[in-house]
């Protein structure tokens, strides 16, 4: 994936030495420039990424000195001296990367560039690698830690640090209970971490941390890592915070423990089923008394489809037309109906049903309101309220011989009161519902005197 572009210094080369190396080809992900000077120089030497030094007739020591001093400190130094020069270079080997001695053959030579060329790419490969492996670990919110087989930490993750709130200076090279702010290393993780070396394989566990700002819960994955000669050398671990995950968790099961205390003991009723209406996913006792079924299974086995068999039959097909046209997700209707029981008790519902979605599955909810009481004191009320009506008309009408009624939204009326003696003159006005204007007309016309008519008609 990298690129990388080499600036080579070629100092004091003869005898055309460095056209061999100039002519050799780049290795995949590299290119080559190439600047020369006949005699070592510190100005290209301080920009260049490799510098090839010829040392054959001048002073080594001193051009090496001079060199060293100019580079760049991650800049590739070697130096072509002759066997008897090597001995002035002793002191400063551990700033050399190659020394080649000379004389030496052009195959030789190519030999040693393709080998300088091949050491330079491990090097950036491993760049490559080390910063693939450091943007993947310190990217995610997990715990990462690498582990030598006795505990300490070798490297950790920016989220490591984050949650023990230490840097990676102060982590690495430490055990866990520094780390983790307690008097002593976790037995657990100890106990955990042995199991991963000796069975030489991945393990999974959920750890329990103290901490200096408390108890955290870790759900941990555990690797061996190996050593060059195939023995187990340390653990590589990577954890998951699900301390308040946990928390949530558990809130959550108190509330749904309560929830379902709550829909049990409700006097509504509350029930969900499937589109087809085969499957009652929940449905609460209160459902099943209003619906008048022991349990969910006998519910089932009557015969339930949308509709419980216990609707009254002249109510079943509205019922179930109103199901039918909830069309989306969180559409509703409320409908009233009708249940009987096999006793032939007759109840009042009303109704909400909810088409619902949840994992990608739609359902019906549906509410069942007994509102039986409401209506027959409604009935009661209302047969109360025609009574007294009646009785308020009969007696503020006893002197009057015809009392009518009449809806002034809708201008029609009917006969309230029509006594017997006034019945052969007004009893053919209300054969049927007639309107208030069509029995002033016929009133007028049928039993005013004719001299009073235009004055009557002018005032109603």
């Amino acid at each position: 994936m990298y690129h990388c572009h080499i600036r080579f210094y070629l100092a004091g080369g003869q005898n055309g030495m460095f056209e061999i190396i100039k002519k050799m080809s780049p290795l995949e992900h590299f290119t080559h420039e190439f600047y020369e000077s006949g005699n070592p120089a510190t100005s290209p030497a301080s920009e260049a990424d490799a510098i090839f030094a010829y040392l054959t007739g001048i002073d080594a020591r001193k051009t090496l000195q001079s060199l060293v001093s100019a580079k760049r400190k991650d800049a590739s130094l070697v130096l072509l001296a002759d066997k008897d020069q090597i001995a002035d270079l002793s002191d400063s080997f551990d700033k050399v990367d190659d020394i080649w001695v000379l004389p030496m053959e052009e195959e030789e030579l190519s030999f040693r560039f393709l080998r300088w060329q091949q050491a330079y790419k491990k090097e950036k490969d491993h760049w490559q690698d080390s910063q693939y492996l450091e943007a993947a670990i310190n990217s995610v919110p997990n715990l990462v830690w690498y582990k030598d087989k006795n505990g300490i930490h070798e490297k950790v993750n920016d989220s490591f640090c984050h949650t023990v709130n230490k840097t990676k200076q102060q982590v690495e090279g430490q055990r866990h209970a520094y780390i983790w702010d307690v008097e002593q290393d976790d037995p657990a993780c100890i106990e955990s971490e042995q199991e991963v070396m000796s069975k030489r394989k991945t393990c999974i566990a959920e750890e329990t941390v103290k901490t200096g700002n408390g108890t955290r819960l870790l759900t941990t994955y555990k690797s061996p890592l190996y050593d060059i000669d195939g023995s187990v050398m340390g653990t590589v671990g990577v954890a998951i915070d699900i301390t308040q995950e946990r928390a949530y968790e558990q809130e959550l099961i108190k509330k749904n423990l309560t929830l379902e205390t709550i829909f049990t003991s409700l006097d509504c009723g509350i029930m969900t089923h499937s589109l087809d209406g085969t499957h009652i996913i929940s449905i609460n006792r209160a459902a099943l008394n209003i619906l008048g079924y022991s349990s969910k299974k006998e519910l089932m086995e009557s015969g339930f489809d949308l509709v419980a068999p216990s609707v009254m039959e002249e109510d079943r097909q509205k019922l179930r037309a109103s199901i039918m046209k909830l069309d989306k997700p969180d559409d509703t209707v409320n409908v009233e109906y009708r249940i009987q029981h096999d006793n032939g008790q007759i109840l009042h519902i009303m109704g909400n049903i909810k088409l619902l979605e949840e994992d990608g599955t739609l359902f019906y909810q549906r509410f069942l309101l007994d509102c039986t009481d409401q209506k027959l004191k409604e009935k009661r009320e209302r047969m109360e309220s025609e009574r007294r009506q009646m009785e308020l008309v009969h007696a503020l009408s006893v002197d009057f011989q015809i009392v009518c009624f009449f809806d002034l939204d809708t201008g029609m009326g009917n006969l309230l009161q029509l006594t017997d003696n006034s019945r052969y003159k007004f009893d053919f006005v209300f054969n049927n519902e007639i309107s208030l204007d069509t029995f002033i007309d016929l009133f007028i016309d049928k039993s005013v005197y004719e001299a009073d008519k235009e004055i009557l008609r002018n005032a109603s």
